[in-house]
């Protein structure tokens, strides 16, 4: 067994125990491997973003949530070129962009022979012109969408003019290449549209935003005949 078939099967082995932790000694047998190697492994997976975690006490071992992954998932190899391709078009500026890494290099990394020549020879051949978007800014908006929590902006707008706002985060809109933060302004008192790379800084302020639809957000604005992605669609639940 290769190491990427063996990290694999740890975190299955792990999950089918959990939650009951499994010893480093118990893991090196079921795999012929010695217990540095089964620590190595463990400590690869940890530094990849697996939620593996280590017991010290006597009875412990190691452990993960089964919550917090995934089972397997069986791609065929166009479905994980597509994903490959499309995971290596997000840059530096891209929400989500350092978890889209992670995934992408955990896609690769599940595959082999052909499929895994073919799906890295694409992903070598996007090239992106990244906006200039501070990555703190970036995570600040990527947190408030996850927690819903209202955030404090800097902001400058399209005629020049520098204003500081405190949103209701509802949604992201991608437009011509550029992101956009869809939120109800309490400054304007409406729905508003913050381009990324105009935003100077951004701060969670710790309150909890009330809910906003989307979609009635986008009424009214350049955007209202924005639609999901095509890829998202089967995902949205029906009304």
């Amino acid at each position: 067994m290769n190491r990427t078939a063996r990290l694999y099967a740890l975190v299955e082995e792990l999950r089918a125990a959990a939650p009951r932790p499994v010893t480093v000694a118990a893991l090196a047998t079921r795999f012929h491997v010695s217990t540095r190697t089964v620590q190595r492994d463990l400590q690869t997976l940890m530094e990849t973003g697996v939620p593996v975690r280590s017991i010290p006490w006597r009875g412990g071992g190691w452990s993960i949530d089964p919550e917090m992954t995934l089972p397997p998932i069986h791609l065929t190899a166009d479905e994980a070129s597509a994903l490959t391709a499309a995971l290596a078009a997000t840059d530096a500026s891209t929400p989500y962009a350092d978890a889209a890494r992670t995934a992408a290099q955990k896609i690769t990394a599940s595959m082999t022979g052909p499929a895994s020549t073919a799906a890295q020879q694409l992903a070598a051949r996007i090239v992106t012109l990244p906006a200039r978007t501070d990555s703190t800014i970036r995570t600040a908006v990527e947190q408030a969408l996850a927690n819903n929590m209202v955030l404090r902006l800097s902001y400058t707008d399209a005629a020049g003019h520098e204003s500081n706002r405190v949103v209701e985060p509802a949604g992201l809109l991608t437009a011509d290449g550029r992101w956009y933060l869809i939120a109800w302004c309490r400054t304007r008192r409406a729905g508003r549209g913050f381009r990324f790379d105009r935003i100077a800084a951004a701060a969670p302020t710790g309150e909890q935003a009330q809910p906003h639809d989307l979609t009635e957000l986008l009424l009214g604005s350049a955007a209202a005949s924005a639609v999901r992605p095509t890829a998202l669609a089967s995902l949205t639940p029906r009304p």
